[in-house]
């Protein structure tokens, strides 16, 4: 019986340092991955449902660069959508890259949990 309490208090502390890790990693705020992106784009439909996998690692923000207030975008991305930028910066064009996706978000994670 002690043994067992023993187990269950290893396994309560495990499952609240996961807890606390799980809720102070919510609480810090996602990057922001934008697609630029027009209406119709069968390659950014395409890249979205690549992306689905890491739905909860960004915040997925679409720019669609035929608007008027999009002109300077359209201006620059209007022959290479899909378009992303993660957290401002330029990532990729016209497909997905994983790795690179992976890589980058592996960064800004370690760095908002300060290591």
């Amino acid at each position: 019986m002690l043994w067992f309490q023993g187990n269950s208090m290893q396994l309560t502390k495990c499952s609240f340092g996961l807890f606390l890790r799980n809720f102070s990693a919510s609480r810090t705020t996602l990057p922001v991955l934008t697609l630029f992106t027009k209406d119709p784009c069968p390659l950014c439909e395409e890249a979205k449902e690549v992306l689905k996998p890491y739905k909860n690692r960004f915040i997925l923000q679409e720019v669609d660069i035929t608007l008027p207030e999009n002109s300077a975008w359209y201006e620059r991305y209007k022959f290479d959508i899909p378009v992303f930028h993660l957290n401002g910066r330029f990532l990729m064009m016209h497909r997905v890259n994983t790795s690179k996706l992976e890589k980058q978000l592996l960064k800004l994670e370690q760095q908002s949990a300060g290591g």
